[in-house]
């Protein structure tokens, strides 16, 4: 038996109120030196950060908004590190609110990871895996007919309970056809993509990927809603970002409690940015996205406060994976010191940067270093309307606002799945690795 560390002690050299420029680079590739069969033991140490995306809920309760970001890395935020330091809005939302360093994902990709956030269960309970070959995730672009089931129970649908209305914008990546659609799992309105936005396609044996407003399709992906390959100019993040102010001023002037989840996709390849921001940082075209995407949260954390509804808001910002090192490095982001990305059960593919903000609720400038997923969302938003989490099940998220309000911390397993495989397991400063290739040692050896 061969046993590796994978190295994730990374202490915090800085104050989140004052964030310094750490140089934390990803690495360039990675090549992992174990394979199936094999057990690996990792000394994670006290905490660090991965991946991004951004988690809201707001009403004239407690309103939630929830900001998720397509593959941004542990380390593409300055208050993580990132040596450029171009997101000075989210970190000053990590300097008024709480920042996690220890926070993960469900799964190293984004269709099970975006059904774990809405249901609070492991993808494996959902049935977000594929049995046709060992560890193979399950994703829905256009091809695929499945999606999630009407079984589960997603947070829009129970938020019902306590009179909130719903919204997503952005990308679904849940299902496509009709019997998987958002406004049929509990979201009131929709603006956005069932899928990424790949292509373009002939429109003969592949059509170009549709928008949605609710249930009509309103264009498609280079077509009405154009994406220029060579440049990356795409206004995409502009229009997401009206649809998510629009929708807090209807809901604050109907004094009707709400929940945004606002699921942008810029930095998922192919990268694009609005004209305005394209060319203006330091990290390419995929710096240029992260720019863009730190400006929209700013005017939408401005917009609660000149609402005077911030007080009743709870956002929350994080990423459905890690970044992705294929991508890179113009495409790609940085998942900091932590080895792989995207698609891997490696720190730098599960680990994922995460921000609480709530004036006057969370103590500013705080760093929590409770373990948490994405899946703890769930049961978090239902905890802030009321609402107890359904008991005909298995749900897999803890309540943050214990730790989020009192400074608690509740010892708990992190589950590293890939596909319906068991990859990994981290319980307080070490990680397990069960498995770390998806292929079979003797399958390895004969390729």
């Amino acid at each position: 038996m061969r046993w590796v560390v994978e190295r994730s002690h990374v202490p915090l050299p800085f104050s989140v109120g004052s964030p310094a420029a750490v140089d934390i680079r990803a690495a360039p590739g990675c090549r992992p030196a174990q394979f199936s069969g094999q057990r690996a033991r990792e000394d994670r140490g006290p905490q660090g950060l991965t991946g991004l995306a951004s988690w809201g809920l707001a009403t004239s309760r407690t309103a939630f908004s929830s900001v998720q970001k397509a593959e941004m890395g542990w380390g593409d935020l300055g208050v993580y590190g990132e040596p450029s330091r171009e997101t000075p809005n989210l970190d000053r939302m990590a300097a008024e609110g709480m920042l996690f360093p220890n926070f993960y994902t469900a799964n190293p990709l984004c269709s099970p990871s975006r059904a774990a956030l809405l249901t609070g269960r492991l993808p494996i309970r959902s049935g977000f895996y594929t049995t046709n070959g060992h560890a193979r995730n399950a994703y829905t672009p256009q091809e695929i007919v499945g999606g999630i089931p009407d079984s589960e129970l997603l947070l829009p649908e129970l938020l019902k309970e306590a009179g909130y209305t719903s919204k997503i914008v952005g990308k679904w990546h849940l299902g496509h056809r009709p019997q998987f659609h958002p406004l049929k799992h509990g979201f009131d309105e929709w603006f956005g993509s069932p899928n990424c936005h790949f292509g373009p396609y002939d429109n003969k044996a592949r059509p170009n990927i549709p928008v949605y407003r609710d249930w009509e399709m309103v264009g498609r992906f280079y077509e009405e809603f154009p994406i220029n390959l060579k440049t990356g100019e795409a206004n995409l993040t502009q229009i997401y970002l009206q649809e998510a102010l629009d929708f807090i001023k209807r809901q604050q002037a109907a004094r009707r409690p709400f929940f945004l989840h606002w699921a942008i996709d810029a930095t998922h390849a192919p990268v694009y940015a609005s004209r305005p921001f394209l060319g203006t940082s330091q990290r390419g075209r995929y710096g240029d996205a992260v720019r863009e995407i730190d400006d929209s949260v700013g005017k939408i954390l401005h917009l609660l406060r000149d609402l005077s509804i911030a007080e009743n808001t709870f956002v929350f910002f994080t990423s459905d994976n890690g970044a992705a090192l294929i991508s890179a490095p113009r495409q790609g982001g940085s998942n900091g010191p932590f080895l792989c990305g995207k698609q891997t059960t490696f720190e730098g593919g599960m680990r994922e940067p995460a921000i609480a903000w709530w004036p006057g609720h969370i103590p500013a400038g705080q760093v929590s270093h409770q373990l948490g997923s994405v899946m703890d969302l769930f049961t978090t938003s239902l905890s802030l309307a009321g609402l107890e989490p359904p008991r005909d099940r298995a749900i897999d998220g803890l309540d943050l606002l214990p730790t989020m309000l009192q400074g608690r911390l509740t010892d708990r397993p992190v589950f590293y799945y890939r596909g319906n495989t068991l990859m990994a397991v981290t319980r307080g400063q070490y990680k397990a690795h069960f498995w770390t290739w998806t292929n079979s040692w003797e399958e390895f050896r004969q390729s």
